[in-house]
């Protein structure tokens, strides 16, 4: 057999210990155990948005067709094929940190090798394989819809609805019937077809919009135009990739947690496994992008002070304070040299602006409490690598954005104290109306968290919501490109 065995080392422990007994094969050829398993192999990876020429397909029907002298290679293929798939489904196809530097991943991890054992015991190989997926309703409700979409794109896809101007309520044209079709394929339409634009299509494209983050106003103006035309091509691709993310995540994300999703734009607090608190957030711009990571929120800083990030300090604030010798005055930051008991305010008025480069900045930026905090009243702390963490801020109007990507790295969280009192709901003495005076004192303080609430920074351009709609997001980082590219790709040995 010319095909690279990947999984040597399992299974030369496998087959030492089962004394060399072939799992799959007899003297007559495959077993039936052998036979199921080739069946399953055809469909079972591509159901999980994975590619089964990957895993030996090719290989394996060519021998069938070849037994004699074949008999052995299909055992080593079967097996290695069984494996790989396993530790695929088990923790993904691939490394996102090899892929990302901004991504850190908890993986989850087992021993295959009693896996594979259990074949030789009678077990179903399709079924063991299948148990080692995420164990998240979201993940299989996903990959049912990955099924949808197969079907729609072989029957055809979606129609192209034609460029024209907005289409509204009362419209009547051809262009109408294209969206009508386009609706109906995609769920958000019932009934017959039409080429009015009536109510019901109205509800049909708000339910569209809500579907993909876009302002759901019942109108096809330019952006909901582009969106109905994506290809069901690319939708197919958006969800293969998130099906990979959901593959890279730990066995559980906790009893409760906050859950991120940076592409959304979106916070949750799930308990239970139900959402009990939705806020819009705001997330990175492009170049400064909101890494991917778990971690655990430990303690609030209330009325926290702004210690500017070095980069940032150089990169965004020297160009406006060389513009304006007044800024610093303006938005209420102190300029400092040295650190602790060497510490001083300099006066930004004694400082030649004019002088001072991004190659040599001697100063610290600090932004003491008070209105203008680019953290506004609270901030959520996780303390990572990334220096990234949840907070308020004094820009309340991004928040009516549709797209919000707007920081430096950081998420600022929409009603930021709705969060604190849900998170200090286990911390004595902490109601609301303790929150809301220790916030109108004025003084900086930190809140140990009693019970410390994991976070997961995830980045979903695909999935399901608790009503049980497919969701769709513009891949805002382009993160979705290396993950699809690398999937079709030979797996590494």
């Amino acid at each position: 057999m010319d095909e690279r065995i990947f999984a040597r080392e399992t299974l030369r422990r496998v087959y030492p210990a089962r004394d060399f007994r072939p799992l799959w094969i007899s003297d007559a050829g495959l077993s039936e155990q052998g036979e199921a398993f080739v069946r399953w192999l055809a469909t079972g990876p591509t159901e999980q948005g994975l590619r089964a020429a990957h895993y030996h397909l090719d290989a394996i029907e060519s021998l069938e067709n070849d037994r004699i002298g074949a008999l052995v290679d299909m055992e080593l293929a079967l097996s290695d094929a069984f494996l790989i798939i396993g530790s695929h489904f088990l923790a993904g196809r691939l490394n996102p940190e090899t892929l990302d530097a901004e991504w850190i991943a908890n993986r989850r991890h087992r021993d295959l090798a009693p896996v594979l054992e259990q074949v030789g015991a009678g077990a179903n190989a399709g079924a063991l394989l299948e148990d080692l997926l995420p164990d998240h309703a979201e993940y299989y409700q996903l990959a049912n819809r990955l099924v949808d979409l197969r079907k729609i794109r072989d029957n055809g896809g979606w129609p192209t609805i034609d460029a024209g101007p907005t289409l509204r309520h009362g419209d009547a044209s051809p262009r109408v019937a294209q969206l009508s079709r386009r609706l109906e394929l995609a769920g958000d339409l019932d009934g017959p077809p039409r080429d009015t634009f009536d109510a019901e299509l109205a509800t049909a494209v708000e339910r569209f919009q809500f579907r993909h983050g876009l302002d759901n106003d019942g109108v096809v103006g330019r952006a909901t135009l582009a969106a109905l035309n994506v290809p069901v091509q690319d939708r197919i691709n958006q969800v293969i990739v998130n099906l990979e993310r959901w593959r890279w995540l730990p066995e559980t994300l906790g009893e409760r947690y906050v859950l991120i999703n940076i592409a959304g734009f979106r916070l949750d607090v799930i308990e239970q496994g139900q959402p009990v608190l939705t806020k819009r957030v705001v997330v990175g711009r492009p170049y400064r992008r909101t890494p991917v990571f778990s971690d655990t929120i430990r303690y609030l800083v209330l009325n926290p002070s702004w210690e500017v990030p070095s980069s940032i300090a150089i990169q965004d604030k020297l160009p406006l304070i060389k513009q304006n010798p007044g800024y610093l005055q303006d938005q209420g930051y102190q300029l400092l040299q040295g650190w602790g008991s060497d510490e001083r305010r300099i006066d930004p008025a004694t400082v030649d602006w004019a002088r001072v480069s991004a190659r040599a900045f001697p100063y610290r930026l600090r932004q003491p409490p008070g209105p203008t905090n680019a953290l506004g009243q609270v901030k959520f702390m996780f303390p990572n690598k990334f220096s990234v963490y949840l907070h308020d801020t004094p820009a309340r109007n991004l928040f009516g954005e549709t797209a919000r990507a707007f920081s430096s790295g950081c998420i600022r969280v929409e009603q930021p104290l709705d969060v604190a009192e849900l998170l200090l709901r286990d911390n004595a003495n902490w109601s609301r109306v303790a929150l809301d005076g220790a916030i109108a004192s004025g003084r900086e303080q930190n809140v140990t968290l009693a019970r410390p609430m994991p976070v997961h920074l995830l980045y979903w351009t695909a999935w399901i919501d608790r009503d049980g709609g497919l969701q769709f997001r513009d891949d805002i980082y382009g993160r979705d490109v290396p993950v699809l590219r690398e999937l079709r790709e030979n797996p590494p040995s």
